[in-house]
């Protein structure tokens, strides 16, 4: 599963992610550096969570990022969610309060991608890289992304393609400042519709990527 996690993003970030101008024919081409870096830090983060252990953690703490306890966390997270609605007001990403400690960010896959592609479209690229931004000064939160599908095609294509989605969305909010600490990324294929996949407006709900930030607790 780790491996062919690591192996999406590597994939993925052939179209997507940090690029250069090629001075001669004046096309964009996949920066390598950039985005290799991004690849071993998002798969690495996800390797460790997803092993079950403290891994992130671990890494956030060593990072110098303190946790935050007790009436802290209410304040923090009222701070992080009417930043994120006024920053991201108008352009069709939702953001939910989940709870006193928990903020959900939903992607619809329409606005995000090109129909059954994984690359995030450049008129949105700068959407996300300014969530980045935001979640770059409220470091004490983790960030989890998660990519969904709807039920069209097969189990294992579904998977694959909320995988990939998902990666890129985590890479394009790296680019906005979010470090590999606080960062992991997630498919979900299929498995978690959130609303009838029979009808068409269904599917087009259930194809997104959610972002959930979380208060890093002591």
């Amino acid at each position: 599963m780790i491996r062919k996690i690591a192996a999406a993003l590597a994939a993925a970030l052939l179209f997507t992610g940090c690029t250069t101008v090629d001075p001669v024919t004046g096309e964009r081409e996949p920066n390598r550096t950039a985005n290799g870096a991004i690849i071993g830090a998002i798969a690495g983060a996800a390797a460790g969570t997803l092993a079950g252990g403290n891994d992130r953690r671990n890494a956030m703490i060593g990072a110098g990022i303190g946790a935050l306890a007790g009436a802290a966390i209410g304040n923090y997270m009222d701070r992080t969610y009417l930043n994120l609605r006024e920053r991201l007001a108008g352009t069709g990403v939702g953001v939910e309060r989940v709870s006193q400690s928990q903020i959900r960010l939903i992607f619809p896959a329409d606005l995000t991608f090109d129909f059954n592609r994984d690359s995030v479209k450049s008129q949105f690229v700068g959407t996300l890289q300014n969530t980045g931004n935001v979640l770059r000064d409220y470091e004490q939160t983790t960030v989890d992304v998660y990519g969904h599908a709807d039920s069209v095609g097969s189990d294992a294509y579904n998977q694959d393609l909320s995988e990939r989605r998902a990666m890129n969305v985590a890479s394009v909010l790296m680019q906005g400042g979010v470090i590999r600490q606080r960062l992991i990324a997630q498919g979900y294929g299929e498995t978690r519709p959130i609303a009838d996949n029979s009808t068409d407006t269904g599917r087009a709900r259930n194809r997104r990527v959610e972002v959930f930030i979380s208060a890093f607790q002591g």
